[in-house]
C-alpha cells in the first residue's frame, strides 16, 4: 500500500498497523500469569513491520461505543489496570513506526468514544486519570527529544532485539538507534506485576547505562521501582552479548536507558 504505484503499490505515505493492535490487545487483555503462553502475540509484529510504512495506534473504532476502552480492557484491580496502560503506551512509543493517539485514551477514559458526545474531560480531575495524563504528556516529550525513537522507524538499522524469547518472565528488551548512531537507547518492558531485582540484561557494548525514563515512578501512580544510579556493564556473556548489566525491573513497567560506550578505558 505504501510503495509507489510504479512498484505495484497504492502510493500512500503510511498505513495503520492494526495487525499489531489486534495481536497486542489479545496479549494485554490476558491475566499476566497467562501471558507467557501467548508470548508470540507480543513479538510477532516485528516479522512484517518493515513491509509497509506503518503508524502505531490504538484505533478509535476498536475502542468506541459499546466496546471496551483501553483502560477497561486491562486485567486486574484499578492500580494494575493503570500500570498496564502505562506499559502499553510505553511499548507503543518505543516500537518502530509513527504514532497516533486518539482523544480520551491519554487519561484513561472509562467509556468508549461516541461520535455524538464530547470526550469525558471531567475525568481528568480524578487523581488516577490525572497521573496517567501526566505520564502520557511526559512520554510524548521524551519521544520528541530522542531521535533514536523516530528517525529510523522504517529502517532495520533503527531497531535490534536484545531479548525477545523470555516468555517465562514476559520481559522483552530491545535497542533503538538514530540515523547517525549517535544515540542508542536500551528499552526493557515487563508485562507481569512482578518486581525483578538484580535482573541481568545483555547490552550492545561495554560502557555506562543510565535510566532516563521509567513508567513506574510514583508521580505516575507506580510503585517507585527505579534504577537511580549509573550502571557500569560487566564482561559477562548474556543474551548472546559479551557484556551485561544488572538492573531492577519494575512491575508492569517500561524502563529506558541511555547507553554510553566505553572507548580506550573511558566512557564516551
Amino acid at each position: 500500500m505504501t510503495s509507489l504505484p510504479d512498484d505495484g503499490g497504492l502510493g500512500f505515505d503510511m498505513v495503520w498497523n492494526k495487525s499489531w493492535y489486534h495481536e497486542f490487545s489479545r496479549y494485554i487483555r490476558l491475566n499476566p500469569l497467562f501471558r507467557k503462553g501467548c508470548h508470540e502475540a507480543l513479538i510477532s509484529n516485528m516479522l512484517y513491520t518493515y513491509s509497509e510504512n506503518r503508524i502505531m495506534v490504538f484505533p478509535h473504532d476498536e475502542l468506541a461505543g459499546c466496546k471496551q476502552t483501553l483502560l477497561a480492557m486491562m486485567p486486574g484491580e484499578e492500580e494494575e489496570k493503570y500500570a498496564n496502560v502505562r506499559v502499553a503506551f510505553g511499548y507503543l512509543m518505543t516500537h518502530p513506526g509513527k504514532k497516533l493517539h486518539f482523544m480520551g485514551q491519554e487519561f484513561g477514559q472509562t467509556e468508549g468514544w461516541r461520535f455524538g458526545q464530547t470526550v469525558a474531560w471531567e475525568e481528568c480531575e480524578k487523581e488516577a486519570h490525572s497521573r496517567l495524563c501526566q505520564y502520557v504528556k511526559k512520554l510524548n516529550f521524551f519521544y520528541r527529544n530522542h531521535p533514536a525513537l523516530y528517525e529510523c522507524d522504517y529502517s532495520r538499522n533503527g531497531f535490534e532485539w536484545i531479548s525477545c524469547l523470555d516468555a517465562e518472565h514476559s520481559i522483552i528488551v530491545f535497542l533503538r538507534r538514530d540515523k547517525k548512531e549517535k544515540e542508542t537507547l536500551l528499552v526493557v518492558c515487563n508485562f507481569t506485576p512482578v518486581t525483578y531485582e538484580n535482573f541481568k540484561v545483555g547490552v550492545p557494548f561495554a560502557g555506562t547505562y543510565h535510566e532516563i525514563f521509567n513508567s513506574d515512578k510514583e508521580e505516575f501512580g507506580g510503585s517507585g521501582c527505579e534504577n537511580r544510579k549509573n550502571i557500569v556493564s560487566r564482561e559477562v556473556l548474556w543474551d548472546g552479548r559479551e557484556n551485561a548489566i544488572t538492573i531492577d525491573v519494575a512491575p508492569l513497567g517500561i524502563s529506558i536507558f541511555s547507553c554510553a560506550a566505553e572507548k580506550n578505558g573511558d566512557v564516551q
